[in-house]
């Protein structure tokens, strides 16, 4: 992998949905390990990353963890507005997952 690409290029799936009205959880699973491996090891997906592809304090990632397991990144957020109230307008959550799309990922970022 030796030029930069999108995490949308090295993922399989990208979705997002509600966790609870006042979170959203975010997936990134990956179709083999090599290029779940080559994610994780660039640290390209961090609480500060996220926060900044959303335009969030890095407060508003409640949490960040890879399962090794599933081949997944899972972070959760603070919703911007709480599910179903005025202003809201995803009302599933299952349309946040596209600023992770074109998260840069590195060919050696460690």
């Amino acid at each position: 992998m030796a030029s930069t690409q999108t995490l949308q290029d090295l993922a399989s799936i990208i979705r997002s949905k509600n966790a609870g009205p006042y979170r959203l959880t975010l997936d990134i699973l990956f179709r083999d390990e090599d290029r779940f491996q080559h994610v994780v090891q660039t640290g390209a997906i961090s609480r500060e990353s996220v926060a900044q592809a959303y335009g969030v304090p890095v407060d508003h990632v409640t949490s960040l963890f890879v399962v090794p397991a599933g081949r997944a990144i899972k972070v959760t957020l603070k919703r911007p507005v709480a599910q179903g109230d005025f202003g809201e307008s995803d009302m599933y959550g299952c349309q946040q997952h596209v600023p992770l799309m074109n998260l840069r990922i590195e060919p050696e970022m460690l």
